[in-house]
């Protein structure tokens, strides 16, 4: 019997994309079910009854939730192809502690720059910024976080970068001019079948914020 696998999520959010991008790099064949956040469908909060938020992965009728945790998930599931998570205990640790520091940051670092205005977002902007810095360095002169291939990490990462637009237009900066290499990661990351037919465009991503800018009274 096939596995039943089905992705419920919401099209502009990094974290589905991350499961996006798993999926795909596994060659797995999914349901994707797009959830109006607003009006959520009853079969989120089924699954999903604790913090009723996307992306949920069910498995032959077996929810995992949080996307750090479903990541984990389909490669240990589908581990004969493309794997994710280093073979090395340290390794892996590092993986997993470098993506939870990025969820623990990025995402409100990001809703203050679209957000905010003056020294509030100039702040956002700037911490935003050294975090990069500090992903640089951590990838050294690697091509990729997993080293000659896409691995976990760079899949926990790459997602984010489909809103760099709308930041650097509400902030009025340029992750190129002030994190080069990081972004020179972004593109081979994009060169790759499984990231780039999973990321959403960045332009579309813009247009969603200007819409909510417009729906929370934001100039």
């Amino acid at each position: 019997m096939a596995d039943e696998v089905i992705l419920l999520d919401f099209w502009p959010s990094m974290f589905g994309m991350r499961c996006r991008i798993a999926l795909a790099a596994k060659g797995v064949k999914y349901e994707y079910k797009e959830e109006d956040l607003k009006n959520k469908s009853e079969l989120l909060l089924q699954m999903n009854p604790i913090h009723k938020k996307i992306p949920v992965l069910v498995h032959n009728g077996k929810p995992i939730c949080e996307s750090l945790i479903i990541l984990q998930y389909i490669d240990e599931t589908w581990s004969d192809k493309c794997p994710l998570l280093p073979s090395d205990p340290y390794q892996r640790a590092q993986a997993r502690f470098w993506a939870d520091y990025v969820d623990k940051k990025f995402y409100e670092l990001g809703r203050k720059v679209w957000s905010t205005k003056g020294e509030e977002q100039e702040t956002a902007k700037k911490e935003m910024i050294e975090i990069l810095k500090l992903l640089e360095g951590e990838l050294g002169d690697k091509p990729f976080y997993g080293g000659e291939k896409l691995g976990f990490l760079d899949v926990a990462i790459v997602p984010f970068s489909t809103w760099f637009y709308a930041y650097e237009m509400c902030g009025n900066f340029s992750f190129e001019a002030e994190c080069p290499k990081f972004m020179a990661w972004t593109k081979r990351c994009m060169e790759i079948e499984s990231v780039s037919e999973s990321l959403i465009d960045p332009h579309k991503v813009y247009g969603f914020i200007l819409q909510r800018k417009k729906a929370f009274g934001i100039e």
